[in-house]
């Protein structure tokens, strides 16, 4: 190889150039000038980006945020989800918004008939402000199924005892129309788990070792006095049955303990407001309503849900 004094340049010289080469692109098959040999190798032409300044300064900020493509990617799924979230608690229909004082008539007159509507409003009728914010609440509720009917209801049902015999009694439950095959199936559904563990024994209130422990610390629980524990079994049930808006299922509780009627209206509870409304729920009785002994005929409202 060549070496600096061969071409004639001093040692300053040569720091000088090599300065002002680091300060450029290169590109392959032409000499380029080392920088630790103080040598001439065959040297690469020096060659500007018309953008250079632009990319660099580019390069920079994405090296500089930390962030990959992925990661910014996720970035915007998760702001679009916020900002959706957002949307769904803070804007309700314009309506709402406008005319609120003529919208505020309407929903009086609509209460007179509607108890679901009382139920919603409740102490705010009269007051144009604060009906405004009980249906805006409502509306943040719904989200985006508002226009959505609703299958359950903001009322609590009644619950009644007529001469209850846990071991021989109909219990009854009167809804607010005739059930479809989905509401059927829903409450069918309840009553065969609520069966199906008393069957396995759950309702024993002789075995409740954990019931007021507190879970502060680890529990201890005693599986062999579980074992020895008298079981409790719920002895029969028939099918699920309607006439119109009217429901019954025969029970008999056998050993089950009284609990299990507490659990079984829990479960109704919610049941009720979230997707079957449930206007009363009756303990006993031979007979309710319109309910015909006998009429199994679907074209006169009669449904069953086999246990």
């Amino acid at each position: 190889m060549l070496s600096v004094r061969m071409l004639g340049l001093s040692s300053k010289t040569h720091v000088h150039v090599l300065n002002q080469l680091s300060k450029f692109a290169f590109v392959q098959d032409k000499p380029f000038l080392s920088c630790n040999s103080l040598t001439i190798s065959p040297v690469k032409t020096p060659i500007r980006a018309a953008n250079d300044d632009e990319t660099a300064k580019n390069e920079v900020m994405t090296k500089g945020s930390g962030t990959t493509a992925r990661g910014r990617r996720l970035l915007k799924v998760r702001e679009e989800k916020r900002k959706r979230e957002y949307d769904k608690l803070h804007k309700y229909p314009a309506w709402a918004k406008k005319n609120r004082f003529f919208c505020c008539r309407v929903l009086e007159d609509a209460c007179k008939d509607d108890e679901e509507l009382r139920a919603v409003l409740g102490d705010s009728i009269g007051n144009p402000e604060l009906m405004r914010k009980r249906v805006e609440e409502r509306v943040r509720k719904k989200g985006r199924d508002f226009q959505k009917s609703k299958t359950g209801s903001v009322v609590a049902f009644k619950v009644g005892f007529r001469d209850f015999n846990p071991i021989d009694s109909y219990i009854w439950f009167e809804l607010y129309g005739s059930p479809s095959d989905r509401d059927v199936d829903l409450i069918g559904s309840v009553i065969q788990s609520w069966y199906v563990m008393g069957r396995l024994g759950a309702f024993n209130s002789s075995n409740l070792q954990l019931a007021n422990s507190s879970m502060e610390y680890d529990p201890l629980y005693d599986a062999d006095k579980g074992f020895k524990v008298m079981p409790s079994s719920f002895h029969d049930i028939s099918d699920v049955e309607f006439q119109d808006n009217w429901g019954r299922v025969w029970v008999d509780l056998g050993t089950s303990d009284f609990f299990a009627i507490d659990v079984l209206l829990n479960c109704f509870t919610v049941l009720s407001s979230e997707y079957v409304g449930i206007q009363q729920i009756v303990f006993g009785g031979r007979r309710m309503g319109d309910w015909e002994e006998g009429m199994t005929d679907p074209q006169f409202g009669y449904k069953y849900f086999k246990i």
